[in-house]
């Protein structure tokens, strides 16, 4: 069987095979940039909502900063699902629908999903080193 297997029909597979292995790593490097991206959006983000934490503090509170502190870590927790990085996602949502509606969780939930802000920079950052 092997016999009948042409020179040509060889190369042509050792080809594609090469151009499917090139191709595999570019989506790795594209991934991997991507994940990146979104871990970094996470620090920005852990690091915003303090500042309007603060501003809280201050009595100044802002509906529409609320507004989009909830579709901003929404968004990072899809984000961060399309790339598997799910614990990290999931805290995300979470925090997100604690800000579109504060009182969807009650405060014991909210202790124990262990979404502060610290805690969720840093395992931004551990992840981070790991991928780099």
């Amino acid at each position: 069987m092997i016999d009948k297997i042409s020179t040509g029909l060889l190369w042509d597979a050792f080809k594609h095979l090469r151009s499917w292995l090139a191709n595999l790593a570019r989506a790795s490097d594209a991934r991997k940039q991507e994940s990146i991206q979104a871990l970094r959006k996470v620090v920005t983000a852990a690091r915003e909502t303090a500042v309007y934490i603060r501003q809280l503090a201050d009595g100044k509170q802002d509906h529409k900063i609320e507004s989009h502190l909830a579709v901003l870590w929404t968004d990072l927790g899809f984000a961060l699902a399309d790339l598997n990085l799910n614990k990290l996602a999931k805290r995300c949502q979470i925090t997100g629908k604690q800000w579109a509606s504060p009182d969807h969780y009650d405060a014991l939930f909210i202790k124990r999903a262990d979404v502060s802000l610290e805690r969720m920079e840093e395992l931004a950052q551990e992840i981070l080193q790991q991928i780099k």
